[in-house]
């Protein structure tokens, strides 16, 4: 009789860091804290003696926007309405697809052919 062996469900495996996130992820985190750390800068330039706290606020929230971009991807599921065919694809694909729709001002019409002529 043979051995058996362990097979993970996921061969694809993404690197982690720090447990959470994802190579994209922090990437994505690192991206959004620092446009929030831009805008904390520039209002504190703005408005003289800012304070810390709403600063970091700030740049936090951006953070957070940025890490659900990069890491949630879109259920499989029936009650998420006119979102269910991006089940299993990442947010993030699907806002590059949104962008990359609407930059492109083309249509495109078909004839068709009907009554055999």
């Amino acid at each position: 009789m043979g051995r058996s062996y362990f097979v993970p469900r996921s061969a694809k495996g993404e690197g982690r860091i720090l447990y959470v996130f994802t190579m994209k992820s922090f990437a994505f985190t690192a991206a959004f804290g620092l446009i929030g750390g831009l805008i904390w800068y520039l209002l504190s330039l703005a408005i003289p003696n800012f304070p810390l706290v709403p600063g970091l606020i700030i740049t936090g929230i951006f953070g957070g926007i940025g890490y659900v971009i990069g890491a949630l991807k879109i259920p499989d599921s029936k009650f998420m309405g006119p979102f269910r065919k991006a089940g299993g694809e990442y947010l993030s694909e699907i806002i590059l697809r949104a962008i990359t729709f609407k930059k492109r001002k083309k249509i495109y019409l078909y004839n068709v052919n009907r009554g055999g002529k």
